[in-house]
């Protein structure tokens, strides 16, 4: 159960719990796509379709493991390769991916996720911590967290017990009196009960706990977390 009396600060999750992030990275993708088009055509023929791309992406972190945690090396590292293989400049790269960066932070909150933000940020000191590379001020939410912690700063993902750490620190407060707020049942909720944390699992789909451990609250969305926290 919530312990209300213990919670000091609120860690948070961004991707699929602010905002949905499968739509943003494919139009993302898109974007990259159309750019090489225009800018490396003999890549953009080779690699017919954002998909592929991806597809480059996904098989270098088959490859390299040592950059799981950092999603930014190996979008831009990937978008080398794929400029090499088909005989264009690899230095492409770097203005490639701010491309597919720019579009990255161009985000669509769910509609409880800025009243909910504000109404928490009123109370409780808020850290974002995350596995992805998305930047709070880009996309317009730094006002609202005193921190921010990503995977890719501080060497290991979600659920290392180690991130939750340096959230919590961050936030100036022990574990023990973080409530971290997710959309993952492992990365998020597991992870951060094992660092300590109380975790609060937003469960958007209705989908069905499959764990023994649970969460110590779990919301449909952040309007019922924020009411929960009352």
């Amino acid at each position: 159960m919530l312990n209300l009396n213990r919670i000091k600060a609120i860690s948070l999750d961004l991707d699929d719990t602010l905002w949905p992030v499968w739509p943003t990275i494919e139009r993302a993708e898109q974007r990259l796509h159309d750019w090489l088009a225009l800018n490396a055509p003999l890549t953009a023929q080779r690699y017919a379709s954002p998909r592929a791309l991806r597809e480059v992406r996904d098989a270098l972190g088959q490859q390299r493991p040592e950059l799981v945690h950092d999603l930014t090396t190996l979008r831009r590292e990937s978008i080398r390769i794929a400029l090499a293989s088909a005989g264009e400049d690899p230095q492409l790269a770097e203005p490639a991916f701010e491309v597919f960066f720019e579009a990255r932070h161009e985000v669509s909150f769910f509609p409880d996720a800025l009243p909910a933000l504000e109404a928490l940020a009123a109370r409780f000191p808020l850290v974002s911590l995350t596995n992805g590379n998305a930047e709070i001020a880009r996309v317009g939410l730094g006002a609202f967290f005193v921190a921010s912690v990503a995977a890719l700063q501080v060497g290991v993902p979600k659920p290392h017990a180690r991130i939750f750490h340096v959230a919590a620190e961050a936030a100036g407060v022990p574990p023990e009196e973080v409530l971290h707020v997710g959309d993952d049942a492992l990365l998020d909720v597991l992870g951060a009960r094992a660092a300590g944390m109380q975790a609060a699992w937003i469960n958007r789909e209705r989908s069905p706990w499959a764990h023994p451990e649970r969460p110590h609250v779990e919301a449909a969305d952040l309007t019922e977390l924020v009411r929960a926290l009352t």
